[in-house]
């Protein structure tokens, strides 16, 4: 932690809250057990002017996940639960996607072999923003819901990563199963209290009884302003927790500590380890290779370190939660909105934090990259003119006149110091795009043509 520049992170933080409407975050970042910074960003409620803080309260979405694991890992190694068995000894529903029968270890990895079934979705979209929706206020609605979802299935279970937030919710049904209460009361009395997250919450009632909670928003895509909204309560064990920066580093430092938590043994160290281990490759993320554990994603080389970590979203307010075991190191960020991913943040804070450069971090590059090379272009003497604009992670190009516009999304291929290769396809043809940094000037070559930016 020596040599921390807040200074630098704080800079990315505004510069991206505005750059997309933001209204508020929150970050804490642990070290060795400890927090070490933290502070709130921008406004909790924009219409009171309140503003945000560490202690402020946000909607985490899937962050969620891993209590949910963490508590089914837990009735695993007290032998009350097997993560053998099939769900079907505790819920009423018969999963045999492709012949294979799905067991709790299946839900924990999104290996079940069915693809995203979309309740989430669809009932936070439709709760939301209106429009169609699926009513799903109890387990039974979404185990009605899945009945017949076997003859989607892709894979027998456990050959294939497909992220199933379906899944997750039957996995609170096995906890209320075996544990004999209600999913909330179980997390509440075998985590929250133990970890002392005492201003961690499940209901709306509790939320809003609480002097500090940020009010969620929607970014409205057309003005760029935030819409007040409120959060889609319904379901718990996939994403239904609401918490703060604070109380979720006392979650990272209880992992960094291997299970002890101020002098405590809270949970067995083999029952945190075994939860980050991966289990299954997930694909090829900006940081290379990226597999899932139980209810934790896991890079296994970030900046030559392992890094555990979980992204949340409920639309209206966003989460990432990430640690470096092999650093003592770990970061909460919370935001009420969507935008910028608060994952970018929290990776840009951890690089930080262990003495690296951040902007080295591949999307890092990628997002100053776009930034740079947006903008107008000319070819000699502007014979030819055309206008490259960010479109999220990609850019349009476009050229030509009234009558002959020509407009093509490109995709990065490679970003390095000073240039950049995107790719587009033209009339059947692979086309790339080459932008380089010359005498201080932005040239772009594209198809037959060499121009500069102007604008």
């Amino acid at each position: 932690m020596a040599g921390f520049e807040a200074s630098k992170l704080e800079t990315l933080i505004v510069e991206k809250m505005g750059r997309y409407s933001m209204p508020g975050l929150s970050i804490a970042l642990v070290s060795g057990g400890e927090v070490v910074y933290s502070r709130g960003f921008g406004f909790r409620d924009l219409e009171s002017g309140l503003p945000a803080t560490p202690r402020t309260l946000y909607c985490v979405g899937s962050v969620t996940k891993s209590f949910t694991a963490l508590a089914i890992a837990k009735l695993a190694y007290e032998g009350r639960i097997s993560l053998e068995d099939p769900v079907s000894r505790y819920v009423p529903l018969d999963l045999r996607p492709v012949g294979g029968e799905v067991r709790i270890e299946h839900l924990l990895t999104h290996t079940s072999g069915i693809p995203a079934l979309g309740y989430a979705e669809a009932f936070i979209r439709g709760a939301l923003e209106g429009g169609p929706w699926l009513p799903a206020a109890t387990y039974d609605d979404v185990i009605a819901f899945m009945r017949g979802s076997e003859g989607w299935a892709e894979t027998k279970p456990g050959e294939k990563f497909f992220y199933l937030n379906e899944g997750y919710v039957l996995l609170g049904y096995v906890i209320e199963r075996a544990s004999g209460v209600r999913y909330e009361d179980y997390v509440k009395r075998e985590i929250l209290d133990p970890l002392e997250m005492r201003r961690s919450y499940f209901s709306r009632e509790e939320v809003e009884s609480d002097e500090d909670w940020a009010r969620p928003y929607l970014i409205d895509p057309r003005e760029r302003r935030p819409v007040p909204s409120r959060y889609p309560y319904g379901l718990n064990p996939d994403g239904g927790l609401v918490s703060n920066a604070l109380d979720l580093s006392n979650y990272i430092a209880m992992y960094l500590g291997r299970g002890r938590f101020r002098g405590r043994q809270v949970f067995p160290r083999e029952v945190v380890e075994d939860v980050e281990r991966p289990r299954i490759r997930v694909g090829e993320g900006p940081l290379g290779e990226e597999y899932y554990g139980y209810g934790w994603m896991v890079i296994p080389d970030f900046l030559g370190e392992r890094l555990i970590c979980h992204s949340g979203s409920v639309l209206v307010s966003t989460a990432f939660v990430g640690y470096v075991p092999g650093r003592g190191l770990g970061v909460a960020v919370l935001a009420n909105s969507s935008g910028y991913p608060t994952s970018f943040i929290g990776m840009y804070a951890l690089a930080l934090a262990m003495g690296k450069d951040p902007e080295g971090l591949p999307f890092i590059k990628l997002d100053r990259a776009l930034d740079r090379y947006s903008g107008t272009y000319e070819t000699y003497m502007g014979t030819v003119r055309a206008s490259v604009s960010r479109v999220g992670d990609a850019f349009e190009l476009k050229m030509g006149g009234r009558y002959s516009e020509m407009r093509v999304h490109m995709l990065p291929v490679e970003v390095g110091d000073g240039h950049a290769v995107f790719e587009t396809v033209l009339a059947g043809r692979r086309v790339r795009a080459e932008f380089r940094e010359k005498d201080g000037a932005v040239e772009l070559l594209f198809e037959r043509y060499k121009m500069r930016k102007v604008g």
